[in-house]
């Protein structure tokens, strides 16, 4: 196995890079075949060393072909190994055909789908569909699939899990559920997004020997990114430092009943360096929130003079958490936009702006997939359907830096090109963590980071500071623990 690439791709992207290596660098199609069928079998063998019985579930097209593959190696090693074919193999081609025959050669016999056999099975090899799918799986088809879900039995996938979506990350009607995903040649982007993540479980990757010169000549749909790859951009204290060095983060929001939000915000910002921290908030907060975290200048505000001075003072402002939409909340949002300062906009200033449009270059919008169907007064169900469509449209109406936040963050990269955070879990689904995140990129931005970087190493750090308290356990995780772990990840 390859180490996990960062470069992500389309299906037609893919199918470009295995046409070339096989047209322009003469790799047969058919040792690309097994080479696959090794990769999978060799990952069955690591992460299920005492599985004796496996049942390999083939559809039609290569996928199955690889499938095939799988099984005989698997016989040829002494697995008990059950084969099942949803479509007749004898009316297979091409590379696939010929991997049958290998099949066959080592004596295995393809059997009708019967799911009560998969119960007695180690290990199912989910070899139905391939990347090529993109149509809503039914019939028995999706029987198959179903079965395999429910039969209580771990699967490993080869390429692609059977029902997802390879471009989007959307399910087709339905889709296999793995643990474990070997992707082939080029990573699939839909595989770390939206409901990729819990169908693919764990990735790991194979390049299958593919030419390094096969890649310089289909760029990649996507970026994936990381707090490993890109920590390295925060740029090192000098000796000398002082706090007016390092930017001034102003955070607006805090209405009545919401003033948590504001103060997690603000300490997410003051633990990942923001050189002073101040936040503008209902007068009745600010005594209890002064108290609770001295270190932060807390403000009451009830017009928008309080708040013009206050802004004068910032190098970034973070509105939106706890921000509510009445009169005040109107009137600060307002007031922030007249500005001009670089922005990271979140929670209900996202639904403030809603209802009022506007763009700018100098901003960074935060929505979660509600907040994004009223951005773009859709439904959320159309958001999470094609998540990289979204976030081109949230980009074309809004302007500026998008962080289109769910599984698989997607945020605006580098030249205008879309990077995907592929950590952060599931422990994350719990009140507070948007504000946190808030906090994090407006602490950023604030020590001269552009809006772009700041954006993607800020979900890359919040990401990684929640996997390192999901040490403790995903469940009952809160914001604050994410907030406690940041400090180490930016030293």
């Amino acid at each position: 196995m390859s180490r996990l690439p960062y470069t992500l791709y389309r299906a037609a992207d893919v199918r470009e890079l295995d046409r070339i290596a096989i047209q322009q660098y003469g790799l047969p199609g058919i040792e690309l075949m097994n080479r696959a069928g090794s990769a999978v079998f060799d990952e069955l063998c690591s992460r299920w060393p005492e599985a004796t019985h496996i049942a390999v579930v083939c559809g039609a097209g290569n996928n199955a072909g690889d499938g095939y593959v799988v099984a005989r190696l698997a016989k040829e090693k002494g697995f008990q190994v059950t084969l099942f074919a949803v479509t007749d193999p004898d009316e297979l081609k091409g590379d696939a055909k010929t991997a049958w025959g290998a099949a066959q050669a080592a004596g295995l016999v393809a059997r009708v789908f019967d799911a009560a056999v998969l119960k007695t099975t180690d290990v199912i090899i989910d070899a139905v569909f391939g990347t090529g799918l993109d149509r809503m799986v039914e019939g028995r088809w999706a029987e198959v699939i179903n079965q395999i879900n429910v039969s209580g039995v771990p699967v490993l996938v080869v390429d692609i899990p059977s029902g997802l979506h390879a471009d989007t990350g959307c399910v087709l009607g339905t889709a296999v559920r793995a643990e474990s995903t070997v992707s082939f040649i080029g990573l699939k982007q839909g595989m770390f997004t939206g409901s990729g993540p819990e169908c693919s479980g764990v990735v790991s990757y194979d390049d299958l020997g593919v030419p390094d010169a096969v890649f310089e000549n289909v760029a990649p749909a996507s970026e994936r990114i990381d707090w490993l790859r890109l920590k390295s951009r925060l740029p090192k204290r000098q000796k000398t430092a002082h706090k007016g060095q390092h930017g001034h983060v102003l955070v607006v929001g805090g209405n009545y009943g919401m003033a948590g939000a504001v103060r997690m915000a603000a300490e997410a910002a003051a633990r990942v360096g923001s050189g002073l921290t101040t936040v503008a908030t209902r007068p009745e907060h600010v005594a209890a929130m002064a108290a609770a975290r001295p270190e932060v200048m807390w403000r009451g505000v009830t017009s928008n003079s309080e708040l013009r001075d206050a802004l004068q003072r910032a190098t970034v402002v973070a509105i939106g958490p706890g921000l509510g939409q009445d009169a005040w909340s109107k009137s600060l949002f307002e007031t922030v936009l007249e500005s001009g300062l670089p922005l990271v906009v979140d929670a209900d200033a996202l639904n403030l702006l809603a209802a009022d449009p506007c763009q700018s270059s100098n901003w960074i919008l935060t929505p979660h997939p509600g907040e994004a169907a009223r951005l773009l007064n859709t439904e959320i169900n159309i958001i999470n359907q094609d998540r990289f469509s979204t976030f081109s449209q949230l980009h074309e109406r809004y302007s500026g830096n998008i962080v289109l936040k769910g599984a698989g963050t997607l945020v605006s990269g580098d030249n205008d090109e879309v990077a995907l955070c592929s950590d952060g879990n599931p422990g994350m689904a719990t009140g507070g963590m948007g504000d946190v995140l808030t906090g994090v990129i407006a602490g950023l931005a604030a020590q001269g980071l552009s809006l772009t970087d700041a954006a993607k190493m800020g979900v890359c750090l919040h990401a990684a500071a929640a996997d390192k308290a999901a040490i403790s356990g995903e469940r009952g995780m809160l914001a604050g623990d994410v907030v406690n772990a940041l400090r180490g990840l930016v030293n």
